[in-house]
């Protein structure tokens, strides 16, 4: 059974990533209104009745704008970290279940791994959803590329990846210089080079898609992001994710299928760190 994915919102302005089948779906993160992820979804021809679970990245208000709304209005389980709850959506009490890291969770037919991260939150974490052997990741907001960044992107047929910003034009740029180094300084972003870096490195050879998220808008650009990327146009399909619209709808059907393995139980095997 092929997955489906798109991004329906992906910048500072609000996040928010489909990942399904024919038969269940999953959102990570609803950073924009409900009335927009409606639209979009309607809009890409995705069914909003196939939404299993909303899964909670972090407590940033553009990754949690619509939660609320769009939980209580379709009954939708939320997933979130005790921590992350603390800290974000106050209505959704009375639908949300925690999750843990590294922890599977099976939703219908989609098996979902939340994986900690570095950024600057209570409780981040990324994810990597799974049907039929087949793995998307969704790898936003991270300070670094650590160890579990790498362990589950080199398991996946597909990824939204951070590509946040182009180094010259923040070094550069009208920021000030403590939101700079928020951005740079291992808790906030990932640049396009970093983002490069790891497809290069630790790419497995059925990635077929790659969609870059979280540009800056003040910072980067489309252009930019996929000049970084250049050499990789002709073997795998390289798209940006908009920050103003949804992005069309990807059918991911690779010849090769496996299990995710999750990081070893040993903590000390899976130390954060750069590559």
């Amino acid at each position: 059974m092929a997955v489906f994915i798109a991004s329906l919102n992906s910048g500072s302005n609000g996040n928010c990533y489909y990942v399904g089948n024919e038969t269940d779906a999953v959102l990570i993160d609803a950073g924009i209104s409900c009335r927009e992820i409606e639209i979009r979804m309607k809009k890409c021809g995705l069914n909003i009745q196939l939404l299993r679970a909303i899964f909670v990245s972090h407590e940033h208000g553009d990754h949690i704008k619509g939660i609320s709304v769009i939980a209580n209005r379709y009954k939708i389980p939320v997933y979130i970290t005790p921590a992350t709850a603390k800290h974000g959506p106050k209505l959704i009490k009375h639908i949300s279940k925690p999750f843990f890291s590294h922890q599977p969770i099976q939703i219908s037919s989609l098996s979902i791994i939340p994986f900690s991260k570095e950024h600057d939150a209570a409780d981040p974490h990324s994810f990597i959803v799974s049907s039929s052997g087949i793995n998307i990741a969704v790898i936003t907001d991270i300070g670094i590329v650590c160890n579990h960044v790498i362990h589950y992107f080199k398991q996946c047929h597909a990824a939204f990846l951070e590509s946040n910003y182009d180094e010259i034009l923040l070094e550069t740029g009208r920021y000030s210089a403590l939101l700079k180094n928020r951005i740079r300084g291992g808790k906030g972003h990932i640049s396009n080079k970093q983002a490069l870096k790891l497809l290069d490195e630790h790419s497995a050879p059925h990635l077929t898609h790659l969609l870059l998220s979280h540009l800056s808008a003040e910072n980067n650009s489309p252009a930019l992001a996929l000049q970084t990327f250049s050499n990789h146009l002709n073997n795998i399909n390289i798209s940006v994710a908009s920050r103003y619209q949804a992005s069309e709808v990807f059918k991911i059907e690779p010849t090769v299928t496996f299990n995710v393995k999750t990081v070893p139980s040993n903590p000390s095997s899976t130390q954060l760190g750069l590559f």
